[in-house]
């Protein structure tokens, strides 16, 4: 098995208490409901919302995928940090075993945030995972990411 790792930063202009608010613990009901064709829904299957708990996350009708299922491995509020891995679906190839995601949220000078998330692909055998094929699934990310910022900029009071 190899591991192919894939780091990004970018920022926003939402500062990182309310951005984390939206963006990750309020993700699956605030998402379907601003981008219903990316995301259909999203619902716990085991847990508890905390370390350990199983989502199963459905697409909508523009993915080209079904679902996939999320493993919660760890969130701190506190520390605006959050990880999981993504370990069911048809996102994953027969080439792909997992892919564990680290995503940071730190205040920026401006008020608002900068994102560091860091993307680790767990491959079966010796495949190597072509760097173009991470960029795409980074831009549908980044433009889903875009659609939250857009939301919080437009309703100033929503998760204060």
């Amino acid at each position: 098995m190899g591991v192919f790792t894939y780091e990004t930063e970018f920022t926003s202009a939402i500062a990182p208490a309310r951005l984390f608010k939206a963006f990750i613990l309020d993700a699956d009901n605030l998402i379907p409901k601003i981008a219903p064709q990316a995301i259909k829904g999203a619902e716990i299957v085991e847990g508890d919302g905390g370390p350990g708990t199983i989502k199963k996350i459905t697409f909508g009708e523009g993915s080209q995928f079904n679902y996939v299922k999320h493993k919660i491995e760890s969130i701190d509020k506190e520390n605006f940090t959050y990880n999981y891995s993504l370990i069911e679906g048809d996102a994953l190839s027969d080439k792909i075993e997992k892919i564990s995601y680290e995503t940071k949220l730190v205040a920026s000078p401006d008020g608002g945030s900068i994102i560091k998330s860091v993307s680790h692909y767990h491959t079966v055998g010796d495949v190597e995972i072509k760097e173009e094929q991470v960029k795409e699934g980074k831009q549908k990310a980044s433009g889903l990411f875009k659609l939250i910022e857009g939301y919080l900029q437009a309703n100033p009071d929503a998760y204060n």
